[in-house]
């Protein structure tokens, strides 16, 4: 308790003056620091160094970690705010997309395609992204991690292109 009493309001009173330090974090630093002391006293050594400095500079570490949290978290919540602003499809998108997939599917169905690659371009259709996922469709999970991403990129270039052949044939039909 005397630690608590003696070193708390000069701590806090020291990383204040750090750039970026705000007096929430800098109390929650320095509280961080006495438990941290209070939790493990024998990992203070008095011949290196006074009870003070030893606690400062918990109290830095612990500032400057919860700093880049900080930091790292707001940078976090603009990338994906800019991505999702960018990148989200307007309302009345989505359903016509659902209607695409469902049309593309039918063709899907009567076309002469082999049903693994059927089931594969299914989930590359509705969405799935899942590198293992497709390899279990498409019966590659017998082989290493590399060469089952290779097989796997493969096979969707492979689908991409037979699906685009098949829409192409089918608008030459209509011609």
């Amino acid at each position: 308790m005397d630690v608590f009493l003696t070193f708390m309001e000069p701590l806090v009173r020291a990383l204040k003056r750090n750039p970026g330090c705000n007096e929430d974090d800098a109390n929650d630093s320095a509280i961080d620091a006495v438990y941290a002391y209070l939790h493990k006293p024998q990992r203070y050594d008095p011949r290196k160094s006074s009870l003070s400095t030893y606690l400062g500079r918990i109290a830095l570490r612990k500032a400057q970690d919860r700093y880049r949290a900080s930091t790292s978290m707001t940078i976090r919540n603009r990338d994906f705010g800019s991505a999702v602003e960018v990148w989200a499809p307007a309302p009345n998108k989505d359903m016509e997309t659902r209607v695409e997939v469902h049309l593309i599917l039918k063709k899907l169905d009567q076309a002469a395609i082999p049903e693994k690659d059927q089931a594969c371009l299914r989930l590359m259709l509705t969405g799935e992204r899942s590198t293992d996922r497709l390899a279990e469709v498409l019966e590659l999970m017998h082989l290493p991690q590399l060469e089952r991403r290779r097989e796997v990129k493969r096979n969707q270039d492979r689908l991409k292109q037979a699906l685009k052949r098949l829409f192409e044939e089918e608008h030459d039909d209509e011609s």
